[in-house]
């Protein structure tokens, strides 16, 4: 059964939320490619749509746009992309990835708000702060 962690991105208030998705609400990630859709409340954000912008395998290669399908393959990069970083002009290297399908072996996967709802983030997730004054 598949277990993905969800690193939600919020662009409003600029904050991240750690989430866990098991099951079949896993299962609503399974097949789907960076760049698509997902409903919210597969991580508890009912009435939110999640973009899928990234993610990583239990090894820690990242997903690369370029590779087709969900398989490792080694891509040459020669600018600035999510696992590479070069350190001087000119300079490629072949890194493995994996490609933008998200699969059972995906350990991470990187989201974004893309349609909120009418709740807030923090009210759906049990974050909200009291703030009665009773601090004393």
């Amino acid at each position: 059964m598949a277990s993905f962690t969800v690193v939600v991105g919020d662009p409003e208030s600029g904050l991240a939320h750690q989430l866990e998705a098991e099951g079949q609400d896993a299962n609503r990630f399974i097949g789907k490619e960076i760049g698509q859709e997902v409903d919210g409340s597969a991580v508890g954000l009912d009435g939110y749509t999640l973009e899928i912008t990234g993610g990583s395998d239990n090894a820690g290669r990242p997903h690369n746009e370029t590779v087709a399908g969900s398989r490792l393959q080694e891509v040459l990069m020669s600018e600035r992309q999510t696992g590479y970083k070069p350190e001087r002009d000119g300079e490629r290297r072949r890194i493995t990835a994996r490609g933008r399908e998200m699969s059972d072996e995906t350990a991470q996967i990187n989201a974004t708000i893309a349609e909120r709802g009418s709740e807030s983030v923090e009210s759906l997730l049990g974050l909200e702060s009291d703030e009665d004054g009773d601090d004393e």
